[in-house]
């Protein structure tokens, strides 16, 4: 059945490895019984997954994005906690489970990717209008219109996203999928400003590359031009400075030799983007991670994966307290 998985302590101490002499990141972090108990909770951001990759293949791309969540989420939970990050922070909230649409064509995954929306769009309201920053791991890229929704609808007004990406995903709002999250939020009017930094000149169409250049709302900085002549942070800082509070977009295949549907051997590295959130000079309304993998529908598999994620989670807790 559909719906929101919220997890108990208990469900979160199975996947710490205790050790003696040590405290972990799950021994920390908190935990609710219910959404409407985000209110009385004193921890600042929540933690939450949503393991599919039905919007991946409503966009004719290849199933995996639904594996990334468990080991991220195990390779978090056994991150020391120390003086550098302790973890109360934290609420680990669960996660959401979809079952596959019955229709099992492109219009019924479509339909399916609809329906997630809803329900993600619900859960994120009541996690920004308790105060709480939150922090996704996907899953693909078609939940970030559910989140951006969300925000604007509990901010009551449009919002500001940032998108480390190599593609722009703006394709036509034509139906659903992992390719036109920020289409729907800029026609919907839920996005004020969208940024995309590190977009690859080669995998972005005339259509989308002409969206940008006469959209007023669109700022690009493209991973090409970085290469040539930008310094990483100049380029970044740049691009952030005109942004009030933006919500942080990165899907994984903007960083080189991460496992996902569109992997890439040309990319940011990881230890780049991890600059980019530990340097910047803002703060971020949330945090959504997608599109990564630890196993492909053609058989790849990574062990790393969730380990680079709950290092990109670390870093973003982090950036509040230097």
């Amino acid at each position: 059945m559909d719906g929101l998985r919220i997890y108990s302590n208990d469900d979160v101490l199975k996947l710490v490895n205790v050790r003696t002499g040590e405290t972990k990141l799950g021994e920390r972090a908190g935990t609710v019984s219910s959404l409407e108990d985000l209110n009385n909770s004193e921890a600042r951001f929540v933690l939450l997954g949503i393991p599919e990759d039905i919007g991946v293949r409503a966009n004719y791309g290849l199933p995996g994005a639904s594996t990334a969540w468990n080991p991220t989420l195990k390779a978090f939970l056994n991150t020391q906690s120390n003086r550098f990050l302790d973890g109360s922070e934290l609420i680990i909230l669960g996660h959401f489970e979809f079952t596959d649409p019955k229709n099992d064509s492109i219009e019924g995954r479509q339909q399916k990717v609809s329906e997630i929306d809803e329900a993600v769009s619900a859960c994120i309201v009541k996690i920004v209008s308790a105060g709480k920053i939150p922090i996704i791991i996907g899953g693909g890229h078609n939940n970030a219109y559910p989140i951006i929704k969300a925000l604007s609808i509990a901010k009551k007004q449009a919002v500001d996203i940032i998108n480390i990406d190599a593609h722009a995903d703006l394709r036509e709002p034509n139906g659903r999928h992992s390719g036109n999250s920020f289409s729907y939020a800029l026609k919907d009017g839920y996005m004020t400003k969208y940024g995309v930094f590190g977009l690859h000149q080669s995998y972005n169409n005339a259509a989308i590359l002409k969206e940008i250049e006469t959209n007023e709302k669109i700022r690009a900085v493209f991973f090409d031009d970085i290469l040539l002549k930008d310094s990483l942070l100049s380029a970044w800082d740049q691009l952030i400075n005109d942004f009030e509070t933006p919500g942080l977009e990165i899907d994984l295949d903007s960083i080189e030799n991460v496992l996902s549907s569109a992997a890439t051997p040309s990319g940011f590295s990881l230890n780049e983007i991890r600059r980019l959130i530990l340097g910047s000079s803002k703060r971020f309304a949330y945090l959504h991670i997608c599109e990564g993998a630890a196993e492909m529908a053609d058989g790849r598999t990574s062990s790393l994966t969730g380990k680079s994620i709950a290092y990109l989670i670390t870093d973003f807790l982090k950036s509040y307290t230097l």
